[in-house]
């Protein structure tokens, strides 16, 4: 046993696929290739235990959980592997072989879950108490790794889940999250992945394009970005801000109302829930951002999911990558204009941005994407992590849905996270990691921009 601060390792061992699988490889397609560099992506699920399930319990939970991570692996093999080069290629795969598995920690923390669980705007949570429940990943390119750690008093688990992007998506990788709950909680699960990477097409080589100056003059494979604690920034803070409902109807209303005054009959681009919280918390930020070059151009980053898209249509269950990126770039003045002019230069900047990702002749164009996002990198970019149709807080392994899901990770790649709002309220959930200065700062932009807008 060790002890990291007053986190507790009780047990660190590797779950394999339940069945015996043959040796399999999967050659990374252009979707996956891009992601070989970027850090994981690292969730946190929060879950409170009655009493039935204290501490005692509680142990056997993390029992049960190990128990069908094992039978779920032999349905996503994968997962349970390592990216290398194919043997004698320039090019990448993710392989699995016999004796293959998941790193899995059990651990103890002595902090109670409602201390963790938060995460409010009101009450954002110090990310370095948050930073020891997420496993590394271990050396070799690994992609996945997992950690159950009991709770103070056994009152909660929280269940935190390192996961390389290459390997997968965030549809792919909550498919198997879904997958793994049903498993624990033995109820029906989710159809199998599928596990073909030759249904993504690729005529105009984009590998040879996305992957160039990945792999090192001297032929050495390349490694994974860090994921250990001290990766995280020390004074960084984690706060969830809700966009109830209402509040988004009232975001659309306005966008709508700006839209007019403009001399617009309608609105350019059909405005979705997910553009509305998009426009809302860009212009947001940018109104907390100090100390930026006000004529400077800032850019917006978030993914579209092609499987529907492509020709012919890829499975709902495909499990790699399959997003596209969607770049929206303005004025930062103009973002951070007042509330309603702001709201609606960030709108206009996301349909335009929209439309070009997913309108005619958008493949045409795939070939320069990651050059675009690594510019939009260098000038200054808020990128979005997870989705609203993830369905997060319906992962239940057999002792409640979790009480709070947060993308730690984008306290270190300074993006967005989004989830689906809990309880009654509905709507989006927007997680915003912030040193504490910038965190008041935008916490005040929030407010006062929700007034704004008619929230409540």
């Amino acid at each position: 046993m060790g002890a990291a601060g007053n986190l507790l390792v009780i047990d660190a061992t590797v779950v394999t696929p339940s069945d015996d699988l043959p040796a399999r490889s999967l050659p990374l397609t252009f979707f996956d290739v891009k992601w070989l560099r970027p850090p994981p992506v690292q969730r946190l699920f929060l879950y409170r235990l009655d009493r039935q399930h204290h501490h005692g319990t509680a142990q056997q939970l993390v029992s049960d959980l190990r128990r069908s991570l094992s039978m779920v692996l032999t349905l996503f093999y994968p997962l349970a592997g390592h990216v290398r080069l194919t043997p004698g290629t320039d090019r990448y795969e993710l392989f699995y072989q016999p004796g293959d598995g998941v790193a899995f920690t059990a651990a103890e923390y002595d902090v109670h879950v409602d201390d963790l669980a938060s995460c409010s705007d009101d009450e954002p949570v110090p990310v370095a108490k948050l930073a020891p429940l997420l496993p590394p990943l271990p050396k070799g390119r690994a992609v996945l790794a997992v950690q159950a750690t009991v709770l103070l008093g056994g009152r909660g688990l929280a269940l935190g889940i390192t996961l390389h992007h290459s390997a997968c998506d965030g549809a792919s990788s909550t498919h198997f999250l879904h997958s793994w709950a049903a498993a624990c909680a033995g109820v029906d699960m989710p159809p199998p992945p599928v596990i073909d990477r030759t249904l993504i097409a690729d005529p105009k080589n984009l590998y040879g394009i996305y992957s160039k100056g990945m792999v090192p003059s001297d032929g050495a494979e390349i490694e994974f970005a860090g994921t250990s604690l001290s990766s995280y920034p020390a004074d960084q803070l984690l706060a969830t801000f809700t966009l109830s409902q209402e509040l988004l109807r009232g975001i659309k209303d306005a966008l709508a109302a700006e839209a007019a005054r403009h001399g617009a009959a309608t609105m350019p681009f059909r405005c979705s829930s997910l553009i509305a919280a998009y426009s809302f918390i860009w212009s947001c930020y940018c109104r907390a951002k100090q100390g930026v070059d006000q004529t400077k151009t800032t850019y917006f980053l978030f993914s579209v999911d092609h499987r529907t898209r492509l020709d012919p249509p890829v499975p709902k269950w495909y499990l790699g990558n399959c997003l596209g990126p969607a770049i929206a770039a303005a004025c930062h003045d103009e973002l951070a204009a007042d509330a309603l002019a702001g709201l609606f230069a960030a709108f206009t900047a996301l349909a335009d941005a929209l439309e070009e990702a997913v309108g005619e002749g958008a493949r045409d164009r795939w070939d320069g994407c990651v050059e675009r996002v690594k510019e939009a990198v260098k000038a200054g970019v808020l990128s979005v992590a997870g989705s609203p149709r993830f369905g997060v807080y319906d992962v239940d392994f057999g002792f409640g849905r979790p009480a709070k899901v947060d993308i730690v990770s984008v306290a270190k790649t300074g993006a967005m996270s989004m989830a689906e709002g809990r309880g009654s309220l509905g709507g989006v959930e927007v997680g915003i990691s912030l040193p504490p200065a910038g965190m008041e700062r935008f916490r005040r932009c929030f407010s006062d921009a929700t007034r704004v807008v008619g929230g409540k």
